[in-house]
């Protein structure tokens, strides 16, 4: 028999874990005296109910201000599936199962302490790993709920930022570089696999360059070009690369696309960071290197 579980992958009550009793029925809100209680204003004093049967979880919406995203997608009612995600307020929390019961008795107890927890760490509310919440899933939601802020995107070497108004994408840097569009950014930032995200408030000012780009296009947008990436064959992205020493090869030889590109790798240590900190398209980067490589331009080396 599975036992259901709902945990928190983000927001204020990361790390917390609330099961889910067969056979039951979880109020989720702000009031005190609720089965689930999430203290934050986005969260309406009755938000959501969670139903529990041997053989399905469903949730639905009881008429909240901010709404319940599954998935991404606003629902009044929708059945739930091992690994969805739900949104409500900044929290993110995703079904999980397992063959042992769980304890309920204790669970509203520790979620908030939880809480307690990362507030005395100051810990930002809205925050977690990209490996547990995929950077497009996670802008699925940004985007459903018409969330306005940075998304600050951190890896061991890079940090990204994608700038929202009301869910609708209109700003995004690598690493504050000025010389890099912002499409540009933000679809090498979609492809990042590892690291940690956190939401912070709207920055004052102007931004440098403005775009308004639906959630939703910029992934489709974002995956048609890591596709179009991927079918170049390259050595995998945390290779290193280096010029080769003595350079036989003639420069005159490459095309201005490709000559960009060998100027663009010059300080760079692997093909990730070409691609991450070079203005050019990343299509044209991907041809490029693989010319440049083949030919000796370029010599590569696995990653330690």
């Amino acid at each position: 028999m599975k036992h259901y579980a709902m945990r928190f992958i983000s927001g204020k009550y990361q790390g917390g874990e609330f099961p889910l009793p067969p056979n039951s029925e979880i109020i989720v809100g702000r009031s005190s005296d609720l089965d689930m209680v999430l203290v934050e204003d986005m969260v309406s004093r009755k938000h959501a109910k969670i139903s529990v049967d041997t053989e399905q979880v469903t949730i639905q919406d009881l008429g909240s201000t901010n709404g319940t995203f599954v998935n991404g997608e606003r629902v009044k009612r929708a059945t739930l599936n091992d690994g969805d995600r739900v949104l409500i307020g900044t929290s993110i929390i995703k079904l999980v199962t397992s063959d042992a019961p769980l304890s309920a008795a204790p669970a509203a107890k520790k979620i908030q302490q939880v809480a307690e927890a990362r507030r005395t760490n100051q810990v930002r509310s809205m925050s977690g790993a990209i490996d547990e919440v995929p950077l497009p899933d996670l802008l699925q939601l940004f985007g459903s709920s018409r969330k306005t802020g940075v998304l600050v995107v951190k890896t061991e070497t890079d940090q990204g930022k994608i700038y929202l108004e009301k869910g609708i994408i209109v700003h995004a840097t690598i690493n504050d570089l000025e010389h890099l569009a912002p499409e540009k950014c933000l679809y090498r930032i979609i492809t990042w696999r590892h690291g940690t995200f956190y939401m912070e408030p709207a920055e004052d000012g102007t931004l440098p360059q403005r775009v308004e780009l639906s959630c939703e296009g910029a992934l489709m947008e974002g995956l048609r070009t890591l596709d179009e990436v991927n079918r170049v064959e390259l050595p995998p992205m945390d290779s290193r690369i280096s010029l080769a020493r003595p350079l036989t090869m003639k420069l005159r030889d490459l095309t201005p696309e490709q000559l960009d590109v060998f100027q663009g790798a010059l300080d760079q240590t692997t093909i990730e960071a070409v691609f991450n900190n070079c203005p050019v398209d990343d299509i044209e980067i991907a041809k490029s290197l693989a010319v440049l490589i083949e030919k000796g331009y370029y010599k590569v080396t696995p990653s330690d």
